[in-house]
């Protein structure tokens, strides 16, 4: 019966692979790849010889039309990114949508996420969160900074290493110096580590270690103001 496999890969340790996962991608007829390249190290480390086709950003649009065709046609299709669960600021939208639409039956298996242990390990409140993603480069990243400097929920990024003070730094200005902020960096590879403390501390800690690396921020929504008892 044709279905669209959601199925997330490690971000890092290859441990973090399910015994699912890899039965999943055994088992379709199809995988549909970020990048060929990348996943074919992946699929050869736990010998899955599954055929492989490309499916990243600049290609989506092509090729959801003809993956959903083959759905249509009775087979079953894997979709995986780089790392992590796919759709979560990787390809992947598109394509449950599609499917969605023409009653495509989609089950998206649990597993690794980067921002999920971000939030955790970072001793702020994860009761409320809201999920940003990447920032805009140019157009429309001052008033998406002036909207999240209202933001009461504790916030979560994912920036570049070579963004990363320059990032901290619009922290300062939107945010204020005394903000709470956590930045995790190579989550479950060999040279994981999480640095927090105030945007003041945290920025000045990475202009004298340029960070490098995968790289997920969260940050402190900001204090509610406390109400005068006389009013």
């Amino acid at each position: 019966m044709s279905k669209l496999y959601i199925v997330p890969t490690p971000i890092g340790n290859l441990e973090d692979m399910t015994f699912r996962a890899i039965k999943v991608l055994k088992e379709v007829d199809l995988i549909l790849a970020e990048d060929t390249r990348t996943s074919s190290k992946l699929l050869k480390h736990f010998e899955i010889g599954t055929p492989m086709q490309s499916h990243h950003m600049h290609n989506e649009h092509q090729t959801v039309e003809n993956a959903v065709q083959k759905l249509k046609n009775g087979q079953t299709i894997a979709l995986i990114s780089d790392a992590g669960t796919p759709a979560i600021s990787d390809p992947g939208f598109l394509l449950t949508r599609a499917c969605v639409e023409n009653n495509i039956p989609v089950e998206c298996l649990p597993g690794a996420t980067a921002f999920v242990p971000a939030l955790v390990n970072s001793g702020l409140p994860n009761d409320k969160f809201v999920f940003e993603g990447f920032l805009p480069d140019k157009k429309g990243r001052q008033t998406r900074f002036l909207a999240l400097a209202e933001e009461t929920r504790t916030m979560i990024l994912y920036v570049s290493p070579h963004k990363l003070v320059k990032t901290l730094a619009e922290f300062e200005t939107y945010f204020g110096k005394e903000r709470q902020v956590s930045v995790s960096r190579e989550l479950s590879k060999l040279h994981e580590e999480t640095v927090r403390g105030t945007v003041d501390e945290v920025l000045k800690h990475f202009e004298a270690k340029p960070p490098k690396g995968e790289i997920v921020v969260i940050v402190a929504g900001k204090q509610k103001e406390k109400k005068n008892k006389h009013e």
